[in-house]
């Protein structure tokens, strides 16, 4: 027998344009975005038994988008996708969650002749504001706030040494480094439970310092790593918005490889006269964090319970068999190198998902 164990649906990539006119000054405003609406509720029947009588069309909540962005401001967009949340909520009694996500596309004001032109706007980058929201019947909404394809380089100030080496390491050590990603960063605001609650929240002024505090510490820290940089963010913006309760950052790195040019007359472009560069493209690291406010559950503390755990059954039970809340394992030598795999001092640094996932189905129903 089988059943339906996930459902969601609904209109993507709809695409809404906005101008806000000031009759007295001639200024105009634009906004451009791009959303999507995915809908949960009691809407079973229409996959099992081909009966569409609960189903909200995808038109409809695509057409629904514009008269809301008629009847509402669209900026914030954090408020907006709620109240494109809220309504879905509490027009359709068969729906109790609705998933907005909002991109948000930049448009920035010309400056002619010295002067901010009333309505002529050009794109500035492919940096884009995005938010994601959820709003739960009888629960409230959760809003997370990112910042997307910001690429931002520094040609000194950065460094990376000391990092453990062994028979597999050929990367050598530098204390002075071109330091370029694409910032994926984001942040969790704390639940509101009604949307009238975030009228009361700039979300644009914590958009602009999110942004302000991410390219001035990416700018003035003499960066060890990008770790310890990206950790420097996190910290910053949560002491600056109150009503944040996470953030996080997804930075690839853009590597830029020395050019040796000593092939021909002996021309010096490495180290410290390296001046030319290749740029890369692939492989690249990718360094990602999160960081809560002291309080909340995160996942480290969660995947140390699970450690211990682990360890735990592996000192308590009989040598033959391993029992992780009523789960057996026959084959102690595989649960043994697992355990040694995650705890061993010499490859704590590369656990793998695949070891974590070996590790937790010990533990796990």
């Amino acid at each position: 027998m089988s059943q339906l164990s996930y459902a969601r649906y609904g209109k993507d990539n709809v695409r809404l344009y906005k101008v806000d006119k000031d009759p007295k000054t001639g200024i105009h405003t634009v906004v451009e975005q791009t959303v999507r609406i995915l809908l949960e509720g009691d809407i079973e029947q229409s996959y099992t038994k081909a009966d569409n009588s609960v189903v909200v069309a995808t038109d409809t909540q695509k057409q629904t988008t514009y008269i809301l962005a008629k009847q509402h401001p669209i900026d914030p967009p954090e408020q907006f996708a709620a109240i494109i949340g809220d309504h879905f909520i509490k027009t359709y009694p068969h729906i109790h969650a609705a998933h907005v996500k909002i991109i948000q596309h930049r448009w920035t004001r010309m400056t002619i002749d010295g002067k901010a032109h009333p309505h002529s706007f050009y794109r500035d980058g492919e940096e884009t504001r995005v938010i994601e929201a959820v709003t739960r019947e009888n629960v409230g909404v959760s809003i997370r706030s990112k910042i997307e394809k910001l690429l931002v380089l520094k040609s000194t100030g950065s460094a990376f040494h000391g990092f453990h080496r062994d028979e597999y390491t050929r990367l050598p050590e530098t204390w002075d480094r071109i330091l370029s990603t694409e910032i994926e960063a984001g942040w969790q605001w704390k639940l509101f439970k009604t949307v009238d609650e975030l009228k009361s929240v700039d979300f644009n002024a914590a958009w602009k310092t999110a942004r302000d505090i991410t390219l001035k510490t990416f700018a003035e820290d003499d960066s060890a790593s990008v770790q310890a940089t990206m950790y420097k963010m996190c910290d910053l913006i949560l002491a600056a918005v109150p009503n944040v309760e996470a953030v996080d950052y997804s930075l690839p790195n853009k590597h830029y490889f020395e050019i040796d040019l000593s092939w021909h007359k002996d021309i010096k472009n490495t180290g410290k006269d390296a001046t030319v560069l290749a740029p890369q493209t692939d492989p690249n690291g990718l360094i990602q964090c999160t960081v809560t406010r002291k309080g909340i559950k995160s996942k480290l503390s969660e995947m140390k319970a699970d450690r211990d755990t682990v360890l735990y059954t592996h000192k308590t039970m009989p040598p033959k068999y391993m029992t992780g809340k009523g789960r057996t394992v026959q084959e102690p030598s595989f649960a043994a190198s697992t355990i040694s795999m995650f705890t061993s001092k010499e490859n704590r640094s590369i656990v793998t998902a695949a070891g974590m996932f070996a590790v937790r189905n010990l533990s796990e129903d």
